[in-house]
Parts: C-alpha cells; sequence; structure tokens
C-alpha cells in the first residue's frame, strides 16, 4: 500500500493513517492500522508513493456483510437456530 502516512488518535491510542490517492478506475481511501500490524516503513517522496499506488493497485473493503442477515433469515435478536449455544447471542 502507498500514500501519505500520519499518526491518528482512536479512544486514547496511536494508530498509523495512510490516505492512499486516487489512481486511475480506484478512488483514494483511507487506512488505519494498528502500530502492530506494520512490518516497515518505506519513506519516500510524493512522487514515488503515487508512482507505487498506481503500481500496487491495492483495493480497500468496499462493503461488509453478513449474508444470512442481508436475506432475512436471521435477526440479530434471535441468532442461528441451528448454532451451538456457545454462539447464540446472549
Amino acid at each position: 500500500m502507498a500514500g501519505r502516512v500520519t499518526e491518528q488518535q482512536i479512544g486514547g491510542t496511536s494508530f498509523v493513517r495512510v490516505d492512499a490517492p486516487a489512481v486511475a478506475d480506484r478512488p483514494a481511501f483511507t487506512k488505519i492500522l494498528g502500530a502492530s500490524a506494520i512490518y516497515a516503513i518505506n519513506p519516500v517522496t510524493e512522487e514515488t508513493a503515487r508512482a507505487a499506488a498506481q503500481a500496487f493497485r491495492h483495493v480497500p473493503i468496499s462493503e461488509f456483510e453478513i449474508p444470512a442477515l442481508r436475506q432475512g433469515a436471521l435477526s440479530l435478536e434471535e441468532g442461528d437456530p441451528e448454532a451451538p449455544d456457545d454462539e447464540r447471542p446472549f
């Protein structure tokens, strides 16, 4: 991933914020990472970072859902009647 790196505080904890630029058919996006999730950071010029963003073609998560809930098969209150007791909501 390539972009502008800054520090961001959330809930009293420091995170690394990466603002990736828009490239070709992908809009700009922001990703917030925990420090322990980072192996290395390579400081480069903005020109190099933009070229890397274009080459890497990293795509952010665009949608997250639980398919059974979307289909109306389950509600959060009921849970999955087939699930073991320890996997049902309280």
